[in-house]
């Protein structure tokens, strides 16, 4: 019996399989381990394969498809409600093998290896940015308990501590002079590690040629960019440039009926650390918009004057990412406004 699309609940060791025939009858429940995975699918003609976006999916989304199966990924939310009775691994599968049937069903893009990558520096590089942050209020919060205060600013505590160590009268015992001693050369060492990360993120800028392109607009620098093609990869798999924007979360909730429109702030779907680093950048681009006359910074200074900068600041956040999904659909430059 011909298999015509399959749904496939991952685990780390126990897999479950859905699969339906051409006139979406079951043809195929069966459990797996994950050393049968890859034998059992290279015996099973080319179908279409359903998966959750979650822990592995890319992995396992590229091992078929070299097996000549189409691959789709969903987000789990999307799944849910296709799922019946209670939760379990056959109702997963069953609902996932649903799901990715329909129409018009939303997909994500199956990631290469290149892509992993460098996603896996963008989150190692966050995790250290914020062991770094928990460290210096750490050290912030042991000196103020000694009645010495150092403003919140991470430069600040890096010029006060050597400072400190150096007076014999500051620290008032040695006791806290060794812990404090310990305590900044666990700060240097994270300094160096996210400095390590940012110069291989920059590198990844300068090769890549779609992260030069994004480089182009202003407000996103070499993180920005080299994360948005890490995350997003194939911009094309959105079919205008406001999906991406609502993917990002950077578009209005809507609470909408009746043919009333009723727009709330905004979404904030989607990957975090992408809206942050988009946003932030837009931040610092209104924050010097008054004093440039080009078309692009009045819109953003009006927008400052007659609303909060940081609406100002969303603002021009969703104009960069649909500007970012032209150049990555198109392989066009930027060309600024007049």
């Amino acid at each position: 019996m011909k298999i015509k699309r399959i749904g496939l609940d991952l685990a780390k060791q126990v897999f479950q399989v859905h699969g339906v025939d051409g006139e979406d009858r079951v043809a195929l429940k069966r459990q797996l381990r994950r050393q049968q995975m890859l034998a059992f699918f290279s015996k099973i003609d080319p179908c279409l394969i359903g998966m959750e976006a979650c822990g592995g999916a890319h992995y396992w989304g590229r091992e078929l498809m070299k097996l000549g199966h189409t691959v789709r990924l969903m987000a789990p939310q999307h799944v849910k409600p296709y799922v019946k009775g209670n939760k379990n691994d056959m109702n997963d599968a069953e609902a996932i093998c649903e799901a990715v049937g329909r129409p018009n069903m939303r997909f994500v893009a199956v990631k290469t290896v290149a892509q992993q990558d460098l996603q896996s520096c963008h989150r190692v590089r966050t995790l250290l940015v914020r062991q770094r942050t928990a460290k210096a209020n750490e050290i912030r919060g042991l000196l103020g308990e000694y009645g010495i205060v150092v403003l919140n600013r991470i430069e600040s505590l890096r010029r006060a501590l050597p400072v400190l160590l150096e007076s014999t009268d500051s620290i008032p015992g040695e006791g806290l002079r060794q812990l404090l001693m310990a305590l900044r050369e666990d700060l240097v060492y994270l300094d160096e590690r996210v400095r390590q990360l940012d110069q291989v993120i920059e590198r990844a800028a300068r090769e890549d040629t779609v992260a030069r392109r994004l480089q182009q607009i202003p407000g996103i620098g070499p993180v920005t960019a080299t994360a948005l093609v890490a995350s997003v990869g194939d911009a094309r798999q959105f079919r205008r440039a406001r999906d991406m924007s609502a993917w990002l979360g950077l578009v209005p909730r809507q609470q909408s009926s009746g043919g009333k429109a009723v727009l709330q702030g905004i979404s904030k779907r989607g990957d975090a650390y992408l809206r942050t680093l988009l946003i932030h950048g837009a931040r610092s681009v209104a924050r010097v918009a008054s004093r440039k006359t080009d078309a692009r910074s009045q819109w953003v200074d009006r927008i400052s004057q007659r609303r909060h900068a940081n609406i100002a600041a969303v603002a021009l956040a969703n104009k960069n990412a649909r500007i970012a999904w032209a150049l990555m659909t198109r392989g066009t430059d930027y060309v600024p406004q007049g």
